[in-house]
């Protein structure tokens, strides 16, 4: 059994690609993709995301503001609102993107810290994007207390020192997709040398299918493709690597209800 432990259900093709939702899924399940967690970008789009995923007890969710989607100041009250809600195990997506938006730094860095501290009265992990900005996370993190919820760095693509210090923080790193790519071989050491108590995998659909799909988009029924992929570089089996990853899943979202 797998989990994909990052996707973005909302942002799927369903008038081409998918029937609907219930499609997604069974597509994933006949992988063995059995829970799914999808991840909120911006405020204004969870209301429909909790409205889509509302049918499915395999789905959970988080609710955050993406760095990319900084066209307003978060609203923390309306994030706390939000982040109460019974299907919502984490918060974010959040965290800091200095590779495509660094005119934004300080409100992408006040967002972040706005989420931690609802993160922190709801008790519950954070999901951290982190791209260009590997001190500067880490930072904010260690100052806005974060250790206390901890969470997880996603679609990691950073350095082994970062996912090192993260850990030290309790935090766990997520592969994706990327991890499968021909140029991603500095990527693909530091995925084998992160201890398997602390991986998650994850889709991040739509976005960066996985070998033998990229270039098609991205659905939680690929996660197969990346746990294979981890599972040979880090040579012990899929079923080793499936039940790890789901175990240290149920461990970091404890509000997410296995076999509900």
């Amino acid at each position: 059994m797998l989990v994909d432990s990052h996707c973005h259900l909302d942002g799927l093709d369903y008038k081409q690609r998918h029937k609907d939702l219930a499609d997604v899924v069974d597509k994933a399940a006949q992988q063995g993709v059995n829970y799914l967690l999808s991840v909120c970008v911006e405020l204004k789009k969870y209301p429909a995301m909790a409205e889509l995923i509302a049918p499915f007890a395999q789905i959970f969710a988080s609710v955050g503001m993406h760095p990319l989607h900084q066209d307003e100041v978060v609203d923390e009250q309306l994030l706390l609102e939000y982040a109460q809600h019974e299907r919502v195990v984490a918060i974010g997506e959040t965290g800091l993107d200095f590779f495509y938006s660094p005119d934004n730094k300080a409100q992408q860095e006040a967002a972040f810290r706005a989420q931690i501290r609802v993160a922190k009265k709801v008790n519950k992990p954070l999901i951290v994007h982190t791209r260009d900005a590997r001190q500067e996370t880490l930072n904010i993190l260690k100052e806005e207390g974060a250790e206390q919820v901890g969470g997880v760095l996603h679609c990691f693509t950073e350095s082994l020192e970062m996912a090192q210090a993260a850990m030290e923080m309790g935090f766990y790193i997520s592969v994706s997709g990327i991890v499968t790519f021909k140029n991603a071989k500095e990527l693909q050491g530091v995925i084998k040398a992160i201890p398997l108590e602390r991986l998650l995998v994850e889709t991040d659909s739509p976005y960066l299918a996985p070998v033998p799909h990229r270039g098609q988009e991205n659905e939680p029924a690929y996660t197969r493709n990346v746990a294979e992929f981890v599972a040979q570089l880090k040579g012990i089996s899929l079923e080793t690597l499936a039940k790890a990853t789901t175990e240290n899943f149920f461990t970091l979202f404890a509000l997410a209800q296995k076999n509900a």
